[in-house]
């Protein structure tokens, strides 16, 4: 098979398995509160990174780095797991996960506010409009197209997913930077990211024995969520002629977590969040279009 229809099935399955996740978070936070969900599945995703590197023969590039890579790799721990799912399973328990999952997703159009001052990049007058396109889709999900009222069914809810985004981009910006392999930067964000994790679990949690449910469910987002969908996707882009090619795979992410959570949640999706969602992906769109055009 060559390397460019191996990269759309690697592509497919990540855009798969992505798409189920908004789920199993808010199936598993019926059985656990947020921290005690990250707790157990950060333990799982840190158990299948290292069973990666094992097999990949990479576990003893953990112990080659200076001290200021170290330094780095607790930084970004702290970001991404730590703060970034601290963030989204808390903003999962308080919103309707088809409003959780579109504000998590406007991650790409904080990247491009953040890069402003952290890059010193300009931004053009289109990419505002872009910009301004996808946040006005976050208003129509947020106040479940009341716009009238300009009332958030949920504020916290809402700033919450909002900050993950943020949070997201921030963590895409510095681990860019970082040119050690991914999968070993990733397990050690990971290993230093569960000293925080299990710190605020035991701090400000109740941590007793999980049921099989609450097990399944921190299992599936610990390897699937966390851990060997980044791997598969990265595949992807390796496979891919270019990562424009795969990359596009992503926009069906946001529709068809719609699709599962319908299915699996049971919530009755509600047409300001399709719309809401358009608004917010096509924001995206443009903003990537106009990127790749100044490029």
């Amino acid at each position: 098979m060559e390397k460019q229809k191996q990269a759309y099935i690697h592509a497919a399955a990540a855009v798969l398995i992505w798409s189920t996740v908004a789920s199993a978070f808010k199936v598993s936070l019926r059985h656990l509160d947020f921290l005690q969900l990250l707790f157990l599945s950060s333990i799982i995703s840190t158990a299948a990174l290292l069973v990666i590197l094992i097999v990949q023969n990479k576990v003893r590039q953990i112990f080659t780095f200076s001290k200021k890579e170290y330094l780095s790799s607790a930084f970004l721990g702290f970001l991404n797991p730590f703060l970034y799912y601290i963030f989204l399973f808390k903003a999962y328990e308080l919103l309707p996960a088809q409003e959780a999952q579109p504000l998590n997703y406007t991650w790409p159009i904080m990247l491009v506010l953040l890069s402003i001052p952290l890059l010193r990049q300009k931004i053009s007058l289109k990419s505002v409009m872009a910009i301004i396109i996808s946040f006005f889709g976050v208003f129509i999900i947020s106040t479940q197209g009341n716009l009238m009222e300009f009332r958030f069914t949920n504020f916290n809810g809402a700033l919450l997913a909002l900050s993950t985004a943020v949070i997201w981009a921030l963590f895409w910006i510095y681990n860019i930077k970082d040119k050690r392999d991914e999968i070993v930067k990733l397990f050690l964000n990971f290993l230093f990211g569960f000293i925080y994790i299990f710190t605020a679990a035991v701090t400000f949690s109740q941590m007793t024995l999980p049921d099989i449910r609450a097990l399944s469910g921190a299992a599936y987002i610990g390897l699937f969520e966390m851990g060997l969908t980044f791997v598969i996707w990265s595949k992807a882009l390796k496979l891919s002629e270019t990562t424009a090619k795969v990359s596009k795979f992503v926009y069906l992410v946001p529709f068809l977590s719609l699709v599962v959570i319908y299915f699996v949640v049971g919530e009755t999706i509600l047409p300001s969040t399709v719309l809401g969602l358009l608004f917010i992906v096509s924001g995206i769109v443009i903003e990537e279009v106009i990127g790749h055009r100044q490029r």
